[in-house]
């Protein structure tokens, strides 16, 4: 039987539990499916942008994920071979945002946070252990079914928001296209606990390191140092998870003549690809589901928990306010929008210009981020829009 003011939430990922704390606290009853059988451990992303940490400040979650963060006020532009191109210092936008600065935690700590929150709500379930399988819809409510047990269960309620991933069953149930392209190449983290700066002292937390054969995103987590390092196409992934082939990838970077401690080290495929419709009926995709992208920069995680708190508020005022479910066709506008033209055009620009090949384009590009640098508008500017500020607040100004 559906209950009244029902919402079935997919995925127990950041995007997920941050929908959900928003629909608890507003008193509409919750369930929370999650496919695996405890919060994924999900090491990828790790950085928590300023827009981001305002609407965890919201929910009254920040000062957690900041205790078990690292604040990073700074981030590079680097070259292999050159060193230091510039710094930027976030500091400058402190006027637009609570948060001038990135927050460096796994995205695992802030499912935590809030799973222990949503614990203390009696409307809300959260069930693990629980894959959804397939839906249905009609006008007035959607049907999930998923496998607990060995045993397949349905539960009804009146909307869904699919938080599942790249491969979000609702997506794929609904047939909603999914265009776009997956690299050639995997993708690489490697870290350590070994201190970096003792190598390289000048290297700041968020660096992003430039080569035409082999750039580098190099982000310092609480625990440890991260490098997102781009693989060869031609290797085995036996070969790429090597003990001695991981450590020479650090060392390439930051070379000393101990060897390294490697700490953790995955491989993943990356794909930049954004659904053909956030909405179908009474059906919401958000976060992996709705979009996915390469990792630099760290827009995938942000832009998603973007999606779930736009989506969120939007079903609340549905729900408890009687609005119109125009509402949900706007969310598709506000937000399908930003994924196509903000996070997947600049992702894949990173990437081209960490990658870039021909060495008078590399020193163009060098002299161009020295003069952004020196230009305190232009530097303004470059950081509203590595920050996200810039992208919330078109978003937020769709009708």
């Amino acid at each position: 039987m559906k209950e009244k003011s029902h919402v079935i939430i997919t995925g127990a990922g950041p995007v997920g539990c941050v929908s959900a704390l928003i629909l608890a606290k507003a008193g509409i009853h919750v369930t929370l499916l999650e496919a695996e059988n405890d919060l994924p451990l999900d090491m990828r992303a790790s950085t928590f942008h300023p827009p981001t940490l305002d609407m965890l400040e919201e929910l009254g979650v920040v000062s957690e994920i900041i205790k078990q963060g690292l604040i990073t006020p700074k981030f590079q532009y680097r070259d292999r071979a050159d060193g230091l191109v510039a710094e930027f210092d976030m500091s400058a936008i402190a006027e637009h945002t609570n948060h001038p600065y990135r927050v460096q935690a796994e995205q695992y700590k802030l499912t935590r946070i809030i799973s222990g929150i949503l614990a203390d709500y009696p409307h809300v379930n959260q069930k693990f252990s629980s894959k959804a399988l397939s839906l249905e819809q009609d006008d007035n409510s959607v049907t999930v079914y998923y496998e607990t047990n060995g045993e397949t269960e349905s539960i009804t309620a009146d909307y869904l928001i699919s938080c599942d991933g790249s491969r979000s069953f609702a997506r794929k149930s609904l047939d909603i296209g999914f265009p776009g392209f997956t690299y050639p190449e995997l993708f690489m983290v490697v870290s350590t606990k070994d201190e970096i700066t003792d190598v390289v002292p000048d290297m700041c937390p968020v660096a992003y390191i430039t080569d035409p054969e082999e750039w580098c995103a190099v982000i310092r987590a609480p625990e440890m140092w991260r490098f997102l390092i781009p693989t060869n196409p031609e290797m085995s992934e036996e070969e790429l998870l090597d003990e001695d082939f991981l450590e020479s990838r650090i060392q390439g970077f930051a070379p000393k003549s101990e060897k390294y401690t490697v700490s953790h080290s995955t491989l993943y495929p990356v794909n930049q690809r954004v659904a053909e419709t956030y909405r179908k009926g009474r059906v919401l995709l958000a976060g992996d589901a709705a979009h996915v992208n390469n990792p630099l920069g760290g827009m995938g995680m942000n832009g998603g928990v973007h999606d779930g708190v736009n989506i969120a508020k939007k079903l609340v005022q549905i729900l408890n306010n009687k609005e119109s479910e125009k509402l949900l066709d706007l969310y598709d506008r506000q937000r399908r929008p930003i994924a196509v033209e903000y996070v997947q055009a600049h992702s894949i620009r990173n990437k081209k210009i960490m990658e870039e090949k021909d060495p008078k384009i590399r020193r163009q590009r060098q002299d161009e981020i020295r003069a952004v640098r020196d230009n305190s508008d232009k530097s303004f500017e470059l950081m509203m829009q590595v920050s996200m500020i810039n992208s919330i607040n078109k978003s937020n100004a769709t009708a």
